[in-house]
């Protein structure tokens, strides 16, 4: 690629206050790395750059920085579209026409994926914190700016709307959910602030861009843009660099798992960061391709297995729930189900002999077990899978189902939900 004029810095607060007055274009890197800087201090310190020079920072107001939408030339999804992919009328990158080799990366490389299209929710105010705490699932108050996790918003009586990812930052948190129900939470959410409590809720997907870096080599691409700092921190885990100027948050983890990395950035810092991703070697995938991994790989969506069916713990989100702490909305259902031992089925991956439809019955000598909620094919023609609820003790790992009355499955642990730790599992 040609040389990326952007230079990435360490600010040292939430809207990063502390911004380049200038970098030196004189010696731009051909690599596409970019200029990572460190400081001990704010101001008037030099800083070093393996790649080329960079002025000081100077502090300005955190309110000072325009989310706003950047102008054409700057578009990120005109930078796509040159590089060859489709893209939905509604601004979703679709594929970039490799779904086969961008699914292979996954387990071989790496991969991103332009997931902007999902929303995006700041909380801010005073009382953002115990407010999050009381409406969903985490323990928000043991949390420290710079760190991170998922909680699950539900209905009073336990039942799943969305998994929430959720970075606490110094003057708001920051939540990443579903395109389907980013609207839903907000309004949900904004229902249960109270006259006197000082919560603020704006949705800010149209003014930032969300990335996501998924697959073995993640860490070695974020080493060679001079990103190492985030790599090998806790689950959620995330710092604050500015490109030309531009804020970009970097993250540890993603959505689909406890590996790779998520960027939340200005929209005109997007094309900048993306091509430099891509310099390393990384795959792009489109949302078609990423649909499939996350069947694959077990992340229950909206709609598909979180939906008013079923309930939290038997979506099997163990991660997302806090079992100490306070009162919370499906705190008393969720602490009866734990308490009585009352869960009735489980969330599973199965392996499929042919393609089945999401609603499907699951039948275990002609008696229904469970239901399909979710299909995808994989790489081969001969790849089927997916994932359903199955009664508890009717079937388990490596146990044969019936889907559709013929078609034959496998029930198989899938990724996202093996890493979730049961109450059994954990230690004090």
């Amino acid at each position: 690629m040609n040389s990326l004029t952007a230079c990435f810095t360490h600010p040292s607060s939430n809207f990063f206050p502390w911004l380049p007055s200038l970098c030196s274009r004189s010696s731009l890197p051909q690599n596409g790395a970019f200029c990572l800087q460190k400081h001990a201090t704010p101001m008037n310190k030099p800083f070093f750059s393996s790649n080329f020079i960079c002025s000081k920072l100077h502090p300005v107001q955190a309110s000072s920085f325009d989310l706003s939408p950047p102008p054409i030339d700057h578009d990120f999804l005109e930078t796509a579209k040159t590089a060859g992919a489709e893209v939905s009328d509604e601004g979703i990158i679709e594929t970039f026409h490799n779904d086969d080799e961008a699914l292979d990366a996954v387990d071989n490389g790496a991969v991103v994926v332009d997931l902007s299209h999902f929303g995006r929710i700041r909380v801010s105010g005073e009382d953002r914190i115990q407010f999050l705490h009381n409406q969903s699932t985490a323990n928000f108050e043991c949390l420290q700016p710079g760190q991170g996790c998922d909680t699950v918003f539900v209905t009073p009586t336990a039942r799943t709307i969305d998994i929430a990812h959720a970075w606490v930052m110094k003057n708001a948190v920051t939540l990443v959910v579903s395109p389907v129900t980013c609207r839903i939470i907000t309004e949900m959410l904004n229902k249960y602030i109270f006259f006197a409590d000082e919560v603020e809720m704006q949705d800010i997907t149209k003014q930032t861009s969300f990335f996501v870096l998924v697959g073995p080599n993640s860490n070695r691409v974020m080493e060679k843009l001079n990103l190492g700092d985030v790599v090998g921190k806790p689950y959620g885990t995330h710092q604050h660099f500015s490109v030309d100027g531009l804020p970009v948050t970097i993250g540890v983890g993603n959505i689909i798992s406890e590996g790779g990395f998520s960027l939340l950035m200005s929209p005109g810092a997007a094309p900048s960061v993306w091509k430099a991703i891509l310099s390393q070697g990384t795959i792009p995938m489109g949302s078609t391709a990423w649909e499939k991994l996350r069947v694959i790989h077990g992340r229950p969506a909206p709609g598909m297995e979180l939906t008013n069916e079923f309930n939290v713990l038997e979506a099997n989100l163990w991660n997302s729930i806090s079992l100490n702490k306070g009162c919370y909305k499906g705190q008393e259902t969720i602490s009866r189900l734990i308490t009585y031992n009352g869960l009735k089925q489980r969330l599973w991956g199965i392996h499929l002999s042919a393609a089945a439809e999401p609603g499907s019955i699951i039948t275990i000598d002609g008696k229904k077990v469970g239901k399909l909620t979710s299909y995808t094919s994989g790489r081969k023609q001969s790849e089927h899978f997916g994932l359903g609820y199955i009664k508890r003790n009717a079937a388990s790992e490596g146990d044969n189902v019936v889907v559709q009355d013929s078609i034959n499955g496998i029930v198989v642990e899938v990724p996202f939900l093996a890493m979730q730790r049961p109450l059994s599992e954990r230690s004090n």
